[in-house]
C-alpha cells in the first residue's frame, strides 16, 4: 500500500504528461529541429546549422512584424487589463441578483469562432456602410476608412480583441473581488479609507495573483494572434502589411514560400520571445518574491 501510495499521483499524472509531450514538447522538438535544416519540400531537406537563425538577425521584414505584434499586443494588453478590472470593481457583477445570467452572458464573446468574429466585424468596419461608421454619422463623425488605412489596421485588431475577452476578463475578476473578505473594506473603512483609496491599498495587493495571470495570458495570446488578421482582412493582405503579425509572417512563410526551415526558426524565437517577456513581466511584478 506504502509503493501504491508513491505511485498513484503519477497514475493520475499520466495522461496529462502524455498529451503534453504529444502535443506540446515533441512538436517544440520538431520545430527545432526543422530550424536547422532547409527544407524546400518533401523529400528536399538539406543540414544547414543555425543558417536559418543569422539570416533571420538580418531580417528587417521579420523586425518589422515584431513591432507590429509587439504594438497590437501592448495596446490590447492595456485595455484587456484596465478596463475589466474596473468594470468588475465598479458594478460588482459578484453581487448583483441575477450575477450567474451576467457572467453568462459575458463570457459569450469568448466562445463565438475567430472566422465568425472576423467576418462580422468586417461588415461593422465597412468604409461606407459599416455598423460603427453609421453610428459615428449619428454623431456627426465623418466615415472612417477602419479597413482601408494602414495607421488603423492595429487599432481596428485592438477592437475585436477588447470585444472578445473584456467579458472573459471581468470575469476573472470578479472570481478574485468575491474571494475578497468584506471584513477587510469594513476595516479599512474604520480606519478612514474610502472611494479609489479602497481600491488602490486593498483591491489592487489582494487582487494581484488573477492580475498576473491576466496580464500572462494577454501577452501570449497576443503575441500568437493571427485569425483575426487574417479573417478580417481576407487572407491577411492588410494595407500596406501593417497587420503583418509575427505568425502571420510565419504562416506566409511555411505555406506560400514553403520554407519550412525558415518559418520554423522564427517560430522559435518567437516563442523565446514571448517566454522572456513573460519573464520580465514575473518579475516586474514581484511573483519571485518570497513571500514572508
Amino acid at each position: 500500500m506504502a509503493k501504491k501510495s508513491k505511485i498513484t499521483p503519477y497514475v493520475f499524472l499520466l495522461p496529462f504528461l502524455l498529451l503534453f509531450v504529444i502535443f506540446r514538447f515533441w512538436p517544440l522538438v520538431s520545430s527545432f529541429l526543422l530550424s536547422l535544416q532547409k527544407l524546400k519540400g518533401i523529400g528536399a531537406e538539406e543540414f544547414i546549422g543555425l543558417e536559418n537563425y543569422r539570416n533571420l538577425f538580418k531580417d528587417l521584414r521579420f523586425t518589422f512584424t515584431l513591432q507590429i505584434t509587439s504594438y497590437f499586443t501592448g495596446g490590447s494588453l492595456i485595455l484587456l487589463a484596465i478596463i475589466p478590472l474596473l468594470l468588475a470593481n465598479v458594478l460588482f457583477l459578484n453581487r448583483a441578483r441575477l450575477r450567474n445570467v451576467y457572467r453568462a452572458v459575458i463570457f459569450l464573446p469568448g466562445l463565438v469562432s475567430l472566422v465568425v468574429v472576423g467576418t462580422v466585424f468586417r461588415l461593422i468596419l465597412a468604409d461606407q456602410n459599416g455598423l460603427l461608421n453609421k453610428a459615428l454619422g449619428l454623431l456627426g463623425v465623418q466615415p472612417i476608412p477602419w479597413l482601408m488605412a494602414a495607421e488603423l489596421t492595429v487599432p481596428s485588431l485592438i477592437i475585436i480583441a477588447l470585444w472578445r475577452w473584456t467579458g472573459m476578463n471581468i470575469v476573472y475578476f470578479t472570481s478574485g473581488l468575491s474571494s475578497i473578505s468584506p471584513e477587510v473594506y469594513e476595516a479599512a473603512r474604520i480606519d478612514g479609507a474610502a472611494g479609489f483609496s479602497l481600491f488602490r491599498f486593498i483591491t489592487l495587493p489582494l487582487m494581484k495573483p488573477i492580475i498576473i495571470f491576466v496580464v500572462t495570458i494577454g501577452i501570449i495570446g497576443g503575441y500568437q494572434v493571427f485569425v483575426e488578421p487574417y479573417v478580417l482582412y481576407s487572407a491577411g493582405r492588410t494595407p500596406g502589411d501593417s497587420g503583418l503579425t509575427t505568425v502571420l509572417y510565419i504562416y506566409r512563410l511555411a505555406f506560400r514560400n514553403f520554407d519550412m526551415g525558415y518559418a520554423s526558426a522564427v517560430g522559435i524565437v518567437l516563442a523565446l520571445i514571448i517566454f522572456l517577456v513573460s519573464i520580465v513581466q514575473f518579475q516586474f511584478t514581484g511573483f519571485f518574491r518570497k513571500r514572508q
